[in-house]
């Protein structure tokens, strides 16, 4: 309990932090302000960071789980692998906004 109740304030923490120079005003960028395009270059490389991290955690549990009950039930490997692949490539999906956003955010540079 105080586990998960720690990596949520960190996490809250952190995506904190990165709102601060995503909604940064664009005059102060245009005008050569140096530390608005550092916060940016920071918030988008740390922000895929942790969707990859965050990503290769939830594909490994579940591909974990799919070959824990395939081998538990090696009968039910069909029924399993379906479900497996739609959500390993629903996660990814995540990642890939992620991505997606780490470049818009460095559009911004």
């Amino acid at each position: 309990m105080l586990r998960r109740f720690f990596s949520t304030a960190a996490s809250t923490i952190v995506l904190l932090l990165m709102a601060i120079p995503a909604f940064a005003d664009g005059t102060a960028a245009q005008a050569g302000d140096t530390s608005v395009k550092a916060w940016l270059a920071i918030a988008s490389g740390i922000g895929i960071a942790i969707a990859a991290f965050g990503g290769a955690l939830g594909q490994g549990r579940s591909i974990s789980s799919a070959l824990d009950g395939i081998a538990r039930n090696p009968g039910a490997s069909g029924k399993i692998v379906t479900p497996m692949i739609i959500g390993l490539a629903l996660i990814e999906s995540l990642v890939i906004y992620a991505f997606v956003i780490a470049f818009l955010l460095q559009g911004k540079i």
